[in-house]
């Protein structure tokens, strides 16, 4: 299934490609149904367990901090074994586990350690995922292939999907019977990929000792860009998924039905990003794409804070800002599993998902719980504003790897 350099071979069977891509996309949004759970029922729980806006904070930067220490310790651990769905299966399990845990939670303490656990269940998922669509699929449409792994699921499940039940059932059986509900599909999936994906053949052990050392990875200037990008849109994403309810419930004073659509309209929008921008940057690009979309990201909190007509045209405001989303994928994945060698792509990948959770997944939603007790909801948004702009300036120092472009570029030399 690989060639001499690692990379997919186009002689795995289209069929499997797909079935692979679509399969690990269900089970990452089912991952992310879980661990936005806490977001979307927080107007539910904050009152419940008494929790303080900077609470609020620390409950996300819990389950960042552990995802983040899993997605590059796992990551290494799975790229030197040569292991990877029972790495994914094991995860699962254990994040199932740790939903039916919060809902039993009756303290801010006992749901930090049930987000704590969570966060280092989940970590090792999406690395891995991407690394097995890496290797599998053919490479000029591997930038799509890991924006529909990553995105297309997460956010038709984990965003889109996630309101619209998790509400519903909270006003109507409590806020713990939603978190007793979310733990079940995990498990379904599990056993679907346990029976479904092939276990990739491993390195020859010596190459598998080959470790990617951080010295080596921070060589890359991509990998440098994609690390410091990677920490200002899971800022921008952890600060809007912790605050934008309770900025719409509390300050808007919108109900939570309405929330529940408005925070719906970003799933829907990354769901379509999923498809649009990662197949975008194989035609023009992984560059001029992560410069446009997270600049465009500066309407969604300015549309929050100041419009006041339609809630309609708010919703497109959402959507079409959440547009930033889809890329997700390549600072995540795309790109430095195309700097790298591919043995190490795991690890790679690992580390850049580390590094954005640990300094903007942890750090941003404790800054932002802080600055919304201090100066009011408003100014979480505030920070997602500079977040995103400070995100598309810096991807101007970006090396194209897009197989389609390099390949025009070498044809026109």
């Amino acid at each position: 299934m690989l060639n001499r350099n690692g990379l997919a071979d186009t002689k795995t069977p289209v069929r499997y490609q797909i079935g692979l891509v679509a399969l690990l996309s269900l089970h990452f949004g089912i991952l992310f149904f879980d661990r936005n759970a806490l977001n979307f029922l927080m107007p539910f729980v904050q009152p419940d367990l008494g929790l303080t806006n900077t609470q609020v904070g620390l409950l996300a930067s819990a389950l960042s901090f552990t995802w983040a220490a899993s997605g590059f310790l796992i990551g290494n651990y799975s790229d030197r074994s040569g292991k990877r769905k029972s790495v994914i299966l094991a995860g699962t399990v254990a994040f199932c586990i740790c939903s039916v845990g919060s809902g039993l939670a009756t303290s801010f303490a006992l749901l930090f350690l049930s987000r704590l656990v969570m966060g280092f269940a989940e970590g090792g998922i999406l690395p891995i995922s991407q690394s097995l669509v890496a290797r599998e699929v053919a490479p000029e449409h591997r930038g799509l292939a890991m924006g529909v792994t990553q995105n297309l699921g997460s956010n038709l499940l984990g965003s889109a999907a996630a309101p619209l039940l998790l509400v519903p059932l909270a006003v109507a059986y409590g806020w713990r019977t939603s978190f007793f509900l979310a733990a079940i599909p995990g498990l379904i999936t599990a056993v679907i990929i346990y029976f479904y994906v092939k276990e990739p053949p491993p390195a020859p052990v010596a190459e598998r000792r080959e470790t990617l050392t951080l010295r080596m990875a921070f060589r890359e200037r991509n990998i440098q860009l994609c690390a410091v990008i990677s920490v200002l849109l899971v800022s921008y994403l952890v600060v809007c998924w912790s605050f934008m309810p309770l900025f719409l419930t509390q300050f808007r004073h919108f109900s939570n039905e309405t929330m529940g659509w408005l925070m719906a309209a970003l799933g829907i929008s990354a769901g379509v990003g999923a498809f649009a921008v990662p197949a975008l940057s194989d035609r023009i690009g992984r560059r001029p794409v992560l410069i446009f979309f997270p600049l465009l990201g500066v309407i969604l909190p300015l549309g929050a804070l100041y419009f006041s007509g339609s809630i309609w045209v708010l919703a497109a405001i959402f959507f079409f800002g959440w547009g930033l989303n889809g890329v997700f994928p390549l600072f995540m994945g795309t790109i430095p599993s195309e700097t790298v060698d591919p043995r190490h792509v795991a690890t790679a990948l690992g580390l850049v998902c580390a590094t954005g959770e640990i300094l903007g997944g942890v750090l941003s939603p404790f800054v932002s719980g802080y600055a919304a007790d201090r100066f009011g909801l408003q100014a979480p948004l505030w920070i997602m504003f500079g977040l995103c702009i400070l995100a598309g300036l810096l991807a101007f120092g970006l090396r194209e790897t897009a197989p389609r472009v390099l390949a025009r570029r070498t044809q026109a030399q």
